[in-house]
């Protein structure tokens, strides 16, 4: 009788999504998981042609699938569901942090493991080396990853970029190339210099934008798809690179 009454009382949702053999909907999945992490039995149904989706379309008069149901009423795609339940919807001018302490987290890490690996210590004025390189090599992957995109947004506030443009193009090489020549402690006549002089007119054109221009602007630092606000964050990945280009060259002389 019990076990009845806990069926009577279930939450149940319908979800209805594309599941064919070329192509499984990634936003149905995500709603099935949602709804099934909300504590909802799930009467999942399988759109398998595009037939059957377009009926559905028409007879519902939505545009795109999954489309949710609870009791009875739609609720929709799978953002829709979180709104439904309270939960954030990132918007497309909406800022985010997320990558930068991704890869700042992720560098720290393995400048630990280096460190550990090549000096069996996890704390060492080499790990710090090793931690700004390996970001240096990181945020410069980001960039390389699409180059036309990261021009795009760095020729928005990058003072050098834009009187010549081809500057955002090598912008990446220079930082990454960099970053790996710190890292293995080879050619750091050529790496300081480098990372200096990207640094510096970095951190002026941060400067300019942010504080004198007072301008809202997203930072190409993580890349030209970055949703990381122009500011602080990209104030301090420039001016890192001016203390390393001006440590590497005096560590070197001191041994």
């Amino acid at each position: 009788m019990a076990h009845s009454d806990n069926r009577q009382h279930a939450k149940t949702a319908e979800l209805y999504r594309m599941v064919t053999d070329e192509h499984i909907c990634p936003f149905g999945l995500k709603s099935k998981d949602l709804l099934e992490r909300q504590g909802f039995e799930i009467e999942d149904h399988h759109l398998k042609t595009r037939e059957q989706a377009d009926a559905f379309k028409h007879e519902h008069q939505v545009d795109t699938t999954p489309q949710a149901f609870i009791d009875g009423e739609r609720i929709g795609g799978y953002e829709d569901l979180r709104k439904y339940f309270g939960l954030d919807v990132p918007g497309e001018k909406e800022v985010s942090y997320q990558p930068i302490i991704a890869i700042f987290s992720t560098a720290f890490l393995m400048a630990l493991a280096v460190g550990w690996v090549a000096l069996e210590t996890l704390w060492s004025i080499r790990t710090l080396e090793w931690f700004v390189a390996i970001s240096m090599c990181l945020l410069g992957l980001q960039k390389l990853k699409d180059l036309e995109s990261f021009s795009t947004m760095f020729l928005n506030y990058d003072l050098l970029a834009q009187k010549q443009v081809r500057y955002s193009y090598v912008y990446p090489f220079a930082e990454t190339l960099a970053g790996i020549l710190m890292l293995a402690g080879v050619l750091i006549w050529l790496a300081a210099p480098m990372a200096l002089f990207i640094g510096t007119i970095g951190a002026a054109s941060v400067f300019k934008a942010v504080y004198i221009d007072k301008r809202e602007l997203k930072c190409a630092c993580a890349g030209g798809d970055s949703k990381v606000p122009l500011g602080f964050v990209s104030l301090t990945e420039n001016l890192i690179m001016i203390l390393m280009g001006l440590w590497m060259p005096i560590r070197m002389y001191l041994l």
